[in-house]
């Protein structure tokens, strides 16, 4: 119990802001939500893209041992908006972008002065101003980013089952490839680093972290199919009134892999995945599922 209580006392939960579950610091950005194609501007244009998604899992220590009793289900759904220019920056097509997350969350607890607690609300939008996407004939797609989180997410300090969003700014450089060759292969990662600024309502300051999402999959006429997945680590420490959290800075680390499914009609391409987490450490553990619906208009 005290081992519970000083976890979520020290972290302060926030889950799934843009749809993704972890502690104070918790992931902003949805990990495994990209696959197939991640890597490839679309033509100039605007798209719309839905991710409907559902996360369940136990909260796990510094050695990987579950802690009884902590655990998180949420159900969320995040609107894309993407507008590819008919302008050039450095030869590659410029972009940019907003997501809007909603998320439903419940929170289990130990501890009798929180219990459990469920909320709905507005998770922390994303915005994106300067995205550059470049088509390497004849296999090869190239984009880069710069992420940018706003706090915009439902927040209470002292209720973590009230707590959806963040309540700190973060940015995240993003580089992501795409290889698709003539017989369908496909090999795709999206790689990020998120760079998280301080909770001023809580001086809690979570360290930054490196992950990817990616896929391997085969391309058969409308339909592919492949093993997706995301990995993430933490790079630096949690800090609090400036110093370190814990005898290990509280890094996380994570590694995912499942099935991915993608059907194309028409314009609309509709994606499925599974992602069955592992290896984890400082994090809630459990599967993540996502149905993502991509239409231009």
């Amino acid at each position: 119990m005290r081992k519970a209580q000083r976890l979520l006392l020290l972290a302060v939960p926030a889950l799934f802001t843009s749809a993704a579950a972890a502690l104070e610091g918790p992931d902003q950005y949805p990990n495994g939500s990209e696959n197939f194609m991640a890597g490839a501007l679309p033509p100039p244009g605007n798209y719309f893209i839905n991710y409907l998604g559902y996360y369940q899992g136990d909260y796990r220590d510094n050695r990987g041992d579950k802690v009884p009793g902590l655990k998180v289900n949420a159900t969320f759904d995040a609107l894309r908006y993407i507008h590819v220019t008919n302008q050039k920056i450095f030869g590659g097509d410029w972009a940019m972008h907003a997501i809007v997350p909603l998320v439903y969350q419940k929170l289990h607890t130990p501890i009798p002065a929180i219990g459990t607690g469920s909320t709905f609300g507005l998770g922390d939008i994303v915005i994106d101003p300067i995205i550059i996407g470049w088509h390497l004939p004849p296999d090869w797609h190239l984009t880069v980013g710069l992420d940018i989180y706003l706090p915009t997410g439902k927040y209470n300090r002292n209720d973590p089952t009230e707590s959806i969003g963040a309540n700190y700014y973060s940015f995240e450089p993003i580089f992501a490839f795409t290889y698709l060759n003539q017989s369908g292969f496909e090999a795709t990662a999206k790689l990020m680093y998120n760079i998280k600024t301080k909770n001023r309502d809580t001086d809690y300051e979570s360290g930054d972290n490196f992950h990817m999402d990616y896929l391997l999959g085969q391309h058969f006429g409308p339909w592919a199919v492949g093993l997706a997945g995301y990995y993430l680590t933490q790079t630096t420490d949690d800090r609090i009134d400036g110093r370190q959290v814990g005898p290990d800075g509280r890094r996380g680390k994570v590694f995912a892999y499942g099935p991915a499914l993608k059907y194309d009609y028409k314009g609309t391409s509709l994606v499925a995945s599974w992602s069955h987490e592992s290896g984890v450490e400082n994090r809630f553990q459990g599967n993540k599922f996502y149905f993502k619906f991509v239409t231009g208009f």
